[in-house]
């Protein structure tokens, strides 16, 4: 049976939280890097599971999730969202830098309690974005592209016109993919070249 793309469910959470562990760092996985391995996933999954869960869904093989797509139609809606309602569930676990980012961690720590910097101006036009992750055993078959159709589509149909993504320039085989489905890449001060992407929604 090959497998599926469904809804997100309550019970595929810690699913979700090993694949970003095992596709973070440009797709060669951050397990052990950190002083724990929520770290990168309490930033960049879980508060879309917790606040977005309509626009979350799942490659599903054999009731286990093994890739997912997460997101939101409304970024600047997102980050109030997590300033207000996820920042607080992570502060008994995560404490502010009292100075600079120094380390790898100190740099994922500093994004976790800085949210605002995700809203760019250059990116008002394309209120959606997205995260896509797809175990390693299960790509090239088709599924990254259906999970972020199954999304675009999803946030289309709450108004969104255009999404986003972010990539990093290490990741080729993740430049290559998005090239491939028309993903364009549009300037932004300060960030290197082909690392934000945009797409219309439909």
């Amino acid at each position: 049976m090959s497998p599926k793309i469904r809804r997100y469910a309550d019970g595929d959470r810690a699913a979700v939280y090993d694949i970003c562990v095992e596709t973070a760092g440009a797709g060669q996985g951050v397990r052990g890097r950190y002083s724990t391995d929520d770290l990168v996933p309490d930033t960049v999954a879980g508060p879309y599971l917790f606040l977005e869960p309509r626009h979350a869904y799942v490659l599903d093989d054999g009731g286990r999730a093994v890739g997912y797509v997460i997101g939101t139609p409304d970024t600047a809606g997102y980050v109030a969202g997590y300033q207000q309602r996820w920042l607080p569930r992570l502060r008994g676990k995560y404490q502010p830098l009292s100075g600079p980012p120094v380390t790898d961690e100190d740099q994922r720590i500093d994004a976790m309690f800085h949210p605002e910097r995700w809203v760019l101006p250059e990116l008002a036009d394309h209120p959606a974005h997205l995260h896509v992750n797809v175990l390693a055993g299960y790509r090239g078959s088709g599924h990254g592209r259906t999970l972020l159709d199954t999304f675009l589509a999803s946030v289309a149909e709450a108004g969104a016109k255009s999404c986003y993504l972010a990539v990093r320039q290490a990741n080729v085989n993740a430049q290559r993919f998005y090239a491939k489905l028309g993903w364009q890449p549009i300037d932004i001060p300060g960030a290197e070249p082909g690392t934000f992407l945009t797409h219309p929604t439909r």
